[in-house]
């Protein structure tokens, strides 16, 4: 089958690990032809090509600056991205007639792209919903409901939703909010297919878990509480950093190991307080990353506290991976800690109840921590595999 799929995420090798990268690397194993269109942002100075690598076909489309820059190039860039995606599946797979499109939010502008491909080739259609724009943009004081930007990007999103001929959501929580916001959508064509990875095992012995903690510092006699990935508004961290500050338990320790738009304030909070109960990291190789992770014992979500949207941070597959129980501190819309909960897997928070989070944080210190980490391991293979993903795709060929 001639598969091809749309992203926003800059994907160089599909050997790489990612939710996207996993997927991806599925479907070229089960012997599809598969084509991934992705983005070159202009600061590369790499003109849109076209290359066989790994057994796939990398289309790497010239774009403006998507991401790190500023919110006016952003806006065009993202306008842009349709007609520049479109002109060059236009021009280099004028030969391949697809079965499949598939593609992810953000954005959700490549409606006429997917409408070409389907018209051409008679395709079917999958969104993997990964992103409810541009309601997240409301909930961030980024975007004003009822302006005029807003009421076009709905239009675009209606519009995506409509063209696609089946959207797989990230939960439960997620099929319910975009029934209820678009209410012309078609219930029968709306899914759980939730973030899904390809699992490795992470074996350390106490000795292996000693030396890696020891090369970053990190105090080997403590429970160590850690927060990956993206530092952004989204994530709230305000909470974080007076979790940080409100917590006295001496057997507790924080490491936050990320980047994003909010490091600078993150660092700065440091640099001026100078906790002795955490240590802030700038993003990691991802080898590193996962090595480090493996020597934590707890893995930490934060989002904002504002979000009206249920939100399912990927990270969490992360931690399950490393059969480590979490902690997320939420807003009250998104079921990630329900589902956490649930499956005896760690606690729910909502986000800036610092009493909850302190009652939370004592219940997990004093739990189990394997037994909870078994669980943790339990929910991946129940739920979040790649092979999940694949099929739920699959089938509604």
């Amino acid at each position: 089958m001639n598969v091809l799929f749309l992203t926003l995420v800059e994907i160089n090798s599909i050997e790489e690990r990612g939710i996207y990268q996993d997927l991806l690397r599925k479907f070229r194993n089960e012997g599809h032809h598969l084509t991934i269109v992705t983005p070159v942002e202009r600061r590369k100075k790499v003109a849109t090509n076209f290359n066989e690598k790994e057994g796939v076909s990398i289309l790497q489309v010239k774009t403006f600056n998507i991401q790190k820059t500023n919110i006016v190039e952003k806006g065009i860039g993202t306008l842009a991205i349709e007609y520049q995606y479109l002109a060059a599946i236009k021009k280099y797979t004028s030969d391949i007639k697809f079965d499949l499109v598939f593609y992810s939010t953000p954005p959700i502008t490549f409606a006429k792209v997917i409408e070409y491909v389907k018209k051409r080739d008679n395709a079917k259609s999958y969104l993997l919903l990964k992103d409810i724009f541009p309601q997240n943009a409301v909930d961030m004081n980024m975007l004003k409901e009822g302006g005029f930007l807003h009421k076009q990007f709905l239009k675009k999103e209606k519009k995506l939703y409509v063209i696609s001929d089946t959207i797989g959501c990230m939960s439960p929580a997620n099929v319910s909010f975009v029934l209820k916001h678009n209410p012309e959508v078609d219930k029968d064509k709306v899914e759980v297919n939730p973030n899904t990875i390809e699992p490795i095992a992470f074996s350390y012995s106490d000795e292996q878990k000693k030396e890696i903690r020891e090369k970053y510092h990190i105090p080997v006699d403590k429970k160590v509480l850690v927060y990956g990935g993206n530092l952004g508004r989204p994530q709230g961290l305000d909470f974080l950093l007076e979790t940080i500050q409100e917590t006295k338990n001496h057997e507790a320790f924080f490491l936050i190991v990320g980047d994003g738009t909010e490091y600078a304030k993150i660092k700065n909070w440091f640099d001026y307080n100078r906790p002795e109960n955490a240590k802030l990291l700038q993003r990691l190789p991802k080898e590193d990353y996962d090595k480090l992770l493996a020597a934590c014992d707890v893995g930490l979500i934060f989002l904002d506290k504002n979000f009206l949207i249920p939100n399912f941070p990927s990270r969490l597959l992360s931690y399950l991976e490393m059969k480590m129980p979490v902690i997320a501190a939420t807003d009250c819309n998104t079921d990630i800690g329900d589902i956490i909960e649930n499956n005896s897997c760690g606690y729910k928070v909502i986000a800036g109840n610092q009493v909850e989070m302190q009652t939370k944080l004592k219940y997990i210190l004093n739990d189990d921590l394997q037994r909870l980490g078994d669980n943790a391991e339990k929910l991946l293979n129940n739920e979040y595999l790649v092979d999940k993903s694949y099929n739920l795709i699959i089938e509604k060929i």
